[in-house]
Formats: C-alpha cells, sequence, structure tokens
C-alpha cells in the first residue's frame, strides 16, 4: 500500500513538472521538484525508478493482444434415468393394476428426437402385450402406455408409437403408465421384465 501511495504522489509531481514547466532533478536519493509556485522533496528508495518517472518512461505504457473463444456444439440425446416400474403384490388377478415409471432425457436445444420402448424379454411378448416371467418359466401379460387413459401403446416403431419430442437444453420427464390385465394368476413367485429405452435422434 505504502508503495501504491509512493508511485501516486510521484505520478502527481510529474504531472506537476509537464504542466506548469518545472525544473526536476534527483539528487542523494530524494526528487527535487521546482515550480514557479513552490518546491516539492520527495524521499524514494530507488533514483533509477524517480529517473524513469521524470524521462516517462515507467507509467502509462501499455501492449494489448486479443484471443478468440470457441466451442462448437454437436446435436445430441441423452438418457438421464428411467426408474423401475413396480406393480406391488397381488394376489388373484381379477382387476387392472396400474403403475407409473418415468424417464428423463435431455437433448441440445432444437434437436428433434423419439423415445421408444422395445417388447422386453419375454418370450413371444409384443409392445402391446408385454410379459413378466417368473417360476415355471409362466408369465404375467402386462402393457405400457403413453397416456394415463392406457389407449396409447408405448412401443419402438418411429411414427407409430414412439413418443416425440424437440430438446430444449434442459432434462425433459415423461411417464410411462403401466397396467396389468385381469388374467388367469399364474404360481406364487416373483415376475420380472426388462425393457430396454432407446432415444433416437
Amino acid at each position: 500500500m505504502l508503495n501504491l501511495l509512493r508511485a501516486a504522489r510521484i505520478a502527481a509531481l510529474l504531472n506537476t513538472v509537464m504542466a506548469e514547466q518545472a525544473s526536476a532533478a534527483i539528487a542523494d536519493g530524494r526528487l527535487k521538484v521546482r515550480t514557479r509556485r513552490k518546491e516539492v522533496r520527495l524521499a524514494a528508495r530507488s533514483s533509477a525508478v524517480l529517473t524513469a518517472l521524470v524521462t516517462g518512461s515507467a507509467f502509462g505504457q501499455t501492449a494489448t493482444t486479443q484471443f478468440n473463444v470457441q466451442i462448437s456444439i454437436n446435436a445430441e440425446c441423452q438418457i438421464n434415468s428411467a426408474t423401475d416400474l413396480n406393480f406391488g403384490a397381488s394376489g388373484v388377478i381379477d382387476a387392472v393394476i396400474d403403475a407409473t415409471s418415468a424417464i428423463a432425457v435431455q437433448c441440445t436445444n432444437g434437436t428433434p428426437y423419439n423415445i421408444g420402448l422395445n417388447s422386453g424379454q419375454g418370450a413371444g411378448a409384443t409392445v402391446a402385450s408385454r410379459l413378466m416371467t417368473g417360476p415355471n418359466s409362466e408369465t404375467v401379460a402386462y402393457s405400457l402406455y403413453t397416456d394415463a387413459g392406457h389407449t396409447t401403446v408405448w412401443g419402438n416403431t418411429i411414427g407409430t408409437d414412439t413418443v416425440a419430442g424437440t430438446g430444449n437444453g434442459s432434462e425433459q420427464a415423461y411417464t410411462v403408465f403401466g397396467q396389468v390385465p385381469a388374467q388367469a394368476t399364474p404360481a406364487a413367485g416373483t415376475y420380472t421384465d426388462v425393457v430396454t429405452v432407446t432415444v433416437t435422434y
């Protein structure tokens, strides 16, 4: 801080020298400025610095350049998450059982995409009637829909049964509406399936 104050005082004296056509000299480590109005003395650590100030070569000189900043954004989509679809526990399946899952995708702004769900891993399953498989290869049928009314099956044929969207740069969430219809109930046990989510863009 002291050095900054000293430099400011030196600069002020230099302005006085130039504005009032005063004389300036260095002797015994001191800068002596004489004007028609007053005489000012300022101690300095280095007479070399003061000499540079008097000659105008220490302050007020700069050099500049520029550099470019750039990033290239490629069209892209990613699946951030897909939650499990759990129909819970049931005894005899004599009424429909509903459950939901959620899929979150994120695409670059303006990128169109389609979300498809395959038929799962059940033997003989289709997108209209998927199958959870359990003990002794017995199955429980279920379906996945794009709407809460369970009217539009969610499949993986673009332009037919996928869900279309356009990226906005942020995460976008979609609900999968699952339903187990009333059906002949298989043996007790746990029944599972794995459905693959695909985003095409």
